[in-house]
């Protein structure tokens, strides 16, 4: 009886952890307006996802990245369909990576740092395919500036890597 509750709890966790990751997504648009900065340079999405790394599950993980990008493109037609699905192909490759390098290394800064980096440079090499072939016109290859990317990179991977050692503990 016990197992089923805790079960029960866990799940209904996982439930509220994926309602409060879709709002922050369907919000960050106004949350941008309002402070007048471009958010959607952190990441949003990203940030959602190593959330779900570190609090939820390698299910739930694999939930978010299928859910984000559809969930906005369902309420606000962002990105649209090819970026859409480049976005989930990009964090599912990034869940992927995760699990198969920490299995390996047992190292989640090494795993978190280098499925970030994986699954950037695969969205990159696909997006300019997309860009060549006109499935994406007028679309610049790199939106976000490089060294913000640097920098969210390096602070996911901390986070993560800091609550995984915790989690050890």
């Amino acid at each position: 009886m016990n197992t089923l509750s805790l079960t029960q709890r866990k799940t209904g966790l996982y439930v509220l952890f994926n309602i409060v990751s879709l709002a922050f997504i369907y919000f960050i648009p106004t949350i941008s307006h309002m402070v007048g900065l471009p958010l959607y340079y952190i990441e949003p999405m990203r940030i959602m996802l190593v959330l779900a790394l570190v609090h939820t599950n390698k299910s739930n993980a694999y939930v978010i990245a299928l859910t984000l990008p559809l969930f906005s493109f369902l309420v606000s037609a962002h990105p649209y369909f090819p970026k859409m699905i480049l976005i989930t192909a990009e964090l599912l490759l990034n869940v992927w990576f995760f699990y198969f390098i920490f299995n390996r290394t047992g190292k989640a800064f090494v795993a978190i740092i280098s499925s970030i980096i994986i699954s950037k440079a695969a969205y990159y090499a696909i997006k300019f395919a997309l860009i060549s072939f006109a499935v994406l016109p007028n679309s610049p290859l790199v939106s976000t500036p490089i060294y913000i990317q640097v920098i969210t990179t390096l602070v996911f991977s901390a986070y993560l890597a800091l609550l995984f050692k915790r989690k050890e503990q």
